[in-house]
């Protein structure tokens, strides 16, 4: 049962959201993850490090999970995820921040690209709504 109002917000956040602002959201989820692990590799906390690396990875698996081979890009996006994960996975096992802060840059790429394609979808779908 949830309790807190931030919970509370938070489902509600997720059952209302688009496809893209939820795909957005998982990339939040995985940046603020693996910085939680850098954070943990600086203070040489490695429970929590491993803790948040295999949060961010769970993350990457889901979106490789849901790609749509209709779409020729999934095939890249599959390829740049599984390097992510492998940066993720030697980041943790060779508590290298240098391998975090490189799949972090690719996070926030994704990130970035995602964001702006979902505001020209909605600006498209605005457009054709008000020509239809």
């Amino acid at each position: 049962m949830i309790t807190s109002p931030y919970e509370k917000y938070r489902q509600s956040s997720v059952q209302t959201s688009t496809p893209a602002q939820l795909v957005i959201m998982l990339y939040d989820g995985a940046i603020r993850f693996v910085r939680t692990a850098m954070d943990g590799l600086s203070k040489q906390d490695y429970e929590k490090t491993s803790l948040n690396f295999g949060k961010a990875q769970s993350i990457v698996s889901e979106l490789m999970s849901t790609l749509d081979y209709s779409y020729e890009i999934s095939n890249n996006l599959y390829s740049l995820y599984e390097y992510t994960n492998f940066l993720l996975v030697e980041a943790n096992i060779r508590k290298s921040p240098e391998k975090a802060e490189e799949a972090i840059g690719y996070l926030t790429d994704l990130r970035e690209t995602w964001l702006q394609a979902s505001k020209i979808a909605v600006g498209q779908g605005q457009a054709e709504s008000a020509h239809g």
